[in-house]
């Protein structure tokens, strides 16, 4: 088993590449409620941040019932069934975060902090909202309909209507009203619904709640905020779960030194290490600090923490990212060696890795086996084949396996075919599945219109961006950071950069979602090629605001436009010391190039 320790080793002496996929598993290890089982593949939850909500039309229906969106994601330890049943009853903290426990890629020198190979392709999370189920029982709540119909946003008001009438308050129905509003992302309300329940002799908080509450503190309000509250909590239920809730929070606002932090009061504290806390510091040091990887791996073997599925499957797409793929089907064999057999997740990730280092017979001969002899009987492998058969330029292939999709719509297919057609450039072929989307289900969701907006991105087509955007807007929809991102990509690759700038500082000022960092760092790379010494401070200094940890790359762009621009850089040395960077060979060669106190051939006569 840990074999896996020796195969990171390569850790040490490779350089990251700029992301690859994502994965849907929760943020703090508890059940949430299911509508179905679906056979995820490595994909983005950022998708989900732009889901389109309007609130009392989509909510409050004549059915009975909160139409959400309700999935299954999986959970890197096991509870038994009844276990399961009654944290379900209790609360939920579940995982409405769009980098914890994900493969967002990056690390080290160059991660920008977005899907990348991945980014907005499809949402393995997004449901068939035209799927019934005896699931959607679980999403019956007539509290929640009575807080979303009541006058304003007085969610106190709304409870102390609702107990005047003497209705009952039971966990069950806390539980249904907590998810109905975390799944709508109304946190803000769901923190007034927790913080009345917290100070009302209605109801009894336990850990699983006081967790809770503090998971929506860091959602609304921050770390700090959300730290300030763990230390409130009474201290037979600060626990290991609270700690954990924070931990997940710290990895979700890419927080290193915070993450840290709680992570070493966990252990002296005495907490028993569950391996979901390791595999977030896991996610977090491959993404920043790849050098750190290698030792907490070795950190877990020491104290016998049994890596799950996840650190499995995210070893294996570490290694592929550094392609090495020696060490990647290493991992796979000791991963089957523990009696673990690769799945849809795994193999997509195989393939990917395979294509991306031109290994095409085997990206293919994983494909065929993903396959199997019938596809019609095979249908959960559909989503990953689409995208990557685009990957590997098959158009035939793609057609044949959108014609089994096209049988029997699924939303994860289309959105899947969105992106597979996008690959290929076929253009008109990604637009029919959009409207087949907007056909079929009639929600409006930036989910489909952000994969539509990537394809025109991508083939540099403004005039239909343009015109897609108008279209989000009047639908209602909200137009989140994968969006902009798209755009603002456009207008930089378009020599616009200005433009592209004016783009994210309107999108700054407007959205409650902070940018990508790669959205900062496509105008801040286009500024530094410039020797744009101004506005190339301006971008570093609203990365740092934005609460993304400055790291090397910043500091390499940074000194390129000093460079670019033939002027000293100063002080630069102590302000990489501040922000704790260490240089690399590259960044001493630029360090150098921009002291003004260098000595030069000429320097040497005058002297």
């Amino acid at each position: 088993m840990w074999a896996l320790r020796r195969v990171s080793l390569p850790l040490r002496k490779n350089g990251f590449k700029i992301g690859t996929s994502q994965a849907n598993f929760s943020d703090i290890e508890l059940p949430i409620t299911y509508i179905r089982d679906q056979a995820g593949i490595f994909e983005s939850p950022l998708l989900i941040s732009e889901k389109c909500l309007c609130f009392k039309r989509f909510y409050c229906r004549k059915t009975g019932y909160a139409n959400v969106f309700l999935v299954k994601r999986h959970f890197s330890s096991e509870v038994g069934l009844e276990d399961r049943v009654k944290l379900v009853q209790d609360t939920i903290l579940e995982d409405e975060n769009e980098n914890e426990s994900s493969f967002s890629g990056g690390g080290g020198d160059c991660n920008d902090d977005e899907p990348s190979r991945n980014e907005m392709e499809l949402s393995e999370t997004e449901t068939d909202p035209s799927e019934k189920t005896p699931m959607e029982k679980w999403a019956t709540s007539a509290l929640f309909e009575a807080i979303v119909d009541f006058p304003g946003i007085a969610v106190h008001a709304a409870l102390d209507k609702w107990v005047a009438e003497g209705n009952e308050l039971s966990r069950e129905e806390v539980f249904l009203v907590m998810i109905n509003f975390r799944k709508s992302r109304m946190y803000e309300r769901a923190l007034q619904f927790s913080e009345w329940l917290e100070t009302s002799d209605q109801f009894e908080f336990d850990e699983r709640n006081y967790a809770s509450h503090l998971d929506l503190i860091a959602k609304v309000h921050g770390l700090k905020k959300a730290a300030d509250y763990l230390e409130r909590i009474p201290d037979s239920n600060r626990g290991e779960l609270a700690y954990r809730t924070l931990l997940a929070n710290c990895v979700r606002a890419n927080n290193m030194k915070k993450a840290e932090n709680v992570f070493e009061k966990m252990k002296d504290f005495g907490f028993p290490m569950s391996t979901f806390s390791y595999n977030q510091l896991l996610i977090l040091y491959k993404r920043h600090n790849r050098n750190k990887v290698e030792d907490l791996i070795s950190v877990m073997e020491k104290e016998n923490v049994k890596p799950s599925v996840f650190t499995y499957k995210l070893l294996i797409d570490t290694r592929g990212q550094l392609n090495n793929i020696t060490g990647m089907e290493q991992v796979l064999e000791t991963m089957k060696a523990e009696g673990v057999e690769p799945d849809t997740q795994i193999r997509f990730v195989l393939a990917r890795n395979y294509i991306s280092c031109g290994l095409i017979d085997k990206a293919e001969a994983v494909l065929k086996e993903m396959e199997g002899r019938e596809l019609t009987e095979n249908r959960q492998v559909c989503k990953s084949l689409l995208v990557l058969y685009a990957e590997l330029g098959k158009a035939d292939d793609v057609e044949r396996v959108w014609k089994v999709c096209k049988s029997n719509l699924q939303f994860g297919e289309c959105m899947a075919a969105i992106t597979a057609w996008g690959k290929l450039n076929r253009i008109e072929e990604a637009e029919a599945v959009f409207d087949m989307i907007l056909k079929t289900w009639k929600i409006p969701s930036s989910t489909h219109y952000t994969l539509l907006l990537k394809v025109y991105a991508d083939n540099k087509l403004m005039a239909k961006v343009k015109d897609l955007l108008k279209r989000m807007a009047d639908s209602g929809c909200r137009i989140g950071p994968l969006s902009w991102n798209a755009v603002v990509k456009l207008y930089v690759e378009a020599g616009e950069v200005e433009k592209a700038a004016s783009i994210l500082t309107k999108f700054s000022q407007e959205s409650r979602k902070k940018p990508l960092l790669s959205t900062y760092m496509a105008i801040f790379k286009e500024y530094a090629k410039r020797g744009d010494i101004h506005n190339s401070e301006n971008i570093f200094d609203r990365i740092r605001q934005a609460s993304y940890a400055v790291q090397r790359l910043h500091f390499q762009t940074l000194l390129q436009a000093y460079i670019n621009a033939k002027a000293p850089a100063y002080g630069m040395r102590e302000r990489m010391k501040a922000y704790k960077v260490f240089p690399n060979n590259d960044l001493l060669q630029q360090l150098r190039r921009t002291d003004a106190f260098r000595k030069t051939a000429a320097s040497y006569l005058v002297d």
